[in-house]
């Protein structure tokens, strides 16, 4: 047993024995580190008025009239439009059957955010709605009106673009 004992106590010594200390050794050149280094010129500081800016105004032009669309027969859509909340507007709906309009309440200029997917003509320029009265007006990204359109059954709208294009949205 004690030859056990021995055995592992000479195994346990010889491991010890073959690992050495691999980090920095202080005694050996204590005097050296690293040399200083030098310092770089700073160059001087200027003070004084900026130019004033150059161009017109560093606001985009005001939007157009937000008035009915010409050719749209405005009383009469008016007439029979349902009512419509700003709330019931979000969401994804189907334009003209053929591609996608998407209405946020992420707050963009005077109106909130939209956008189109898959559409054509000017409704790709898209970038905003607002809702105004009985109605629905799509915008440009600089706050121009594109078109409008009314409510005429649940989830269910109908109007036109600046140009007279139909407008159908639905869900």
């Amino acid at each position: 047993m004690q030859l056990r004992y021995a055995m592992t106590g000479l195994v346990v010594v010889l491991s010890l024995a073959g690992c050495q200390r691999t980090a920095y050794d202080y005694s050996s050149n204590a005097s050296a580190g690293p040399a200083p280094l030098t310092a770089q010129p700073v160059p001087s500081v200027q003070g004084g008025q900026l130019p004033p800016p150059t161009g017109g105004s560093q606001f985009p032009a005001a939007p157009t009239t937000t008035a009915p669309m010409p050719g749209a027969q405005p009383g009469a859509m008016a007439a029979n439009a349902l009512d419509i909340t700003k709330e019931s507007m979000v969401g994804s709906w189907r334009v003209n059957g053929s591609c996608d309009m998407f209405l946020t309440l992420t707050n963009l200029g005077s109106g909130s955010r939209g956008g189109t997917r898959g559409c054509v003509g000017e409704l790709t320029a898209m970038g905003s709605w607002e809702v105004a009265g009985k109605q629905v007006l799509l915008k440009d990204r600089s706050g121009n009106q594109l078109g409008s359109v009314y409510k005429t059954a649940d989830n269910r709208f109908e109007g036109q673009t600046s140009t007279g294009q139909s407008i159908s949205l639905s869900r």
